[in-house]
């Protein structure tokens, strides 16, 4: 008898004890809700369509630069314009930004 299953190509074996729980203490359901928000991105209205933990990111974000979700977005979408000619999946590029900028505030923390 052989331990796990099979799904697809890859096998899959036993459960075992993570490291690092991805469930912290607490963790919101609410948070994977995705909500539609209308934004202008530089003069434009449009709808995006994201989690509410980023919707969370963003706000944090945008406060942070004393300015607007929808001003914060422009900037983001003005850039990726301007160094990579755009970008097919906005929203894609606004969950990793804020990836990243949550990953780059825990290194300037963990350097102080």
């Amino acid at each position: 008898m052989v331990e796990g299953d099979r799904r697809g190509d890859r096998r899959v074996g036993a459960p075992h004890a993570l490291k690092v729980d991805p469930f912290v203490s607490g963790f919101d359901m609410a948070l994977i809700r995705p909500l539609s928000r209308s934004v202008r991105l530089n003069g434009y209205a449009t709808c995006l369509r994201l989690e509410q933990v980023y919707w969370n990111i963003l706000g944090s974000m945008a406060a942070d630069n004393c300015c607007s979700i929808s001003s914060l977005l422009s900037h983001v979408d003005r850039e990726v314009h301007l160094r990579h000619g755009g970008v097919r999946n906005f929203s894609a590029l606004v969950r990793v930004v804020c990836v990243m900028n949550g990953i780059g505030q825990k290194a300037r923390s963990d350097s102080l």
